[in-house]
């Protein structure tokens, strides 16, 4: 028997998450980074809030693979482990600029490793959990000589997790992450900042989910002040998935500092290799700035495939 979707309620997060991000940009422009500094602490407190929500003892829950089980194996498996897991997606593409001749400046390899260690044996307060997260982003420049890695982006972190359930089903999450992004290099090369974000994903039907990311920026790094008109202050997205979850849709978009319509945009498509695993072939295409840090300020187009390997339940963008 099918679960229904999470329905009304969660949609209606979803439309305050959206909410929160507009009036977010409002104020991010509104304030000199000077400011923004300042009020650092007041905001991590503000955000220290999460959704309550009921459970149900023998309610029944939709994970992605489609299989029905008991929400209790979920909470179970969360408070037992297994700890160390996925917390990004992980994954290894080569790719080029599809709208120009390839060659050994516009073509590469992209791969990225992302790890959680969950860091309570115990369950913290309104069930929720503390995790520690690292991401690392490489662009390896294998047509060049040498076959440099130009670009080694490093993103550890921690953060405080909520999973939430609405109607006897378990919907989704969301996260409260204290971030740090930096590039490892000195001089006119180096890269740094720091977030406190926001994030959330949740299932709105069988085959949709949604997500979406706010961050507050602390912006250290001396060449890269201006990085929020690159990098952007705030993303959303979505996923399709086919009725039987071997193929997937997915979309992320991040919205860079100013009122005009200015996107950086990914676009995914991927073909799980077998119904029972986590491994996809995938193809990837991104459009905008700041996909890595050196070269943030460079806008670019990016077709890549590859192997993708996702969490089991939701992903972090």
């Amino acid at each position: 028997m099918k679960n229904p979707p999470c329905g009304k309620n969660a949609a209606g997060w979803i439309h305050v998450f959206i909410l929160l991000f507009i009036r977010a940009n409002y104020i991010l422009i509104r304030h000199d980074m000077r400011t923004r500094r300042y009020s650092f602490l007041i905001f991590f407190v503000a955000l220290l809030t999460y959704i309550l929500c009921p459970t149900s003892a023998k309610a029944q829950i939709l994970v992605p693979e489609g299989v029905t089980e008991n929400t209790d194996s979920i909470k179970k498996s969360m408070d037992i482990g297994p700890f160390f897991g996925l917390y990004k997606d992980n994954y290894f593409a080569l790719g080029t600029d599809p709208f120009h001749k390839p060659n050994a400046t516009n073509s590469g390899i992209k791969f990225q490793l992302s790890i959680s260690q969950r860091l309570t044996n115990a369950t913290l307060p309104w069930g929720t959990y503390l995790y520690l997260f690292f991401t690392q982003k490489v662009f390896w420049e294998i047509f060049q000589e040498s076959m440099p890695m130009s670009d080694l982006n490093f993103n550890p972190g921690i953060g405080w997790s909520k999973p939430f359930f609405i109607k006897d089903r378990y919907c989704g999450k969301m996260t409260l992450i204290l971030e740090h992004e930096s590039n490892g290099r000195d001089g006119e090369a180096s890269r740094s900042w720091n977030k406190v974000s926001l994030a959330g994903s949740a299932y709105v039907t069988e085959w949709l989910s949604v997500h979406a990311k706010y961050w507050y920026p602390i912006v250290d790094g001396q060449n890269n002040k201006d990085i929020l008109k690159y990098s952007g202050i705030f993303q959303m997205g979505f996923q399709l998935n086919s009725k039987d979850h071997r193929f997937t849709f997915a979309s992320t978009f991040v919205k860079r500092q100013g009122w005009n319509m200015n996107w950086n945009t990914n676009i995914q498509f991927g073909w799980r290799i077998h119904k029972a695993s986590n491994q996809y072939f995938f193809l990837d295409f991104y459009n905008g700035y700041g996909e890595g840090l050196l070269a943030f300020k460079q806008f670019h187009n990016r077709l890549r495939f590859g192997i993708l390997i996702r969490p089991t339940l939701f992903s972090e963008y």
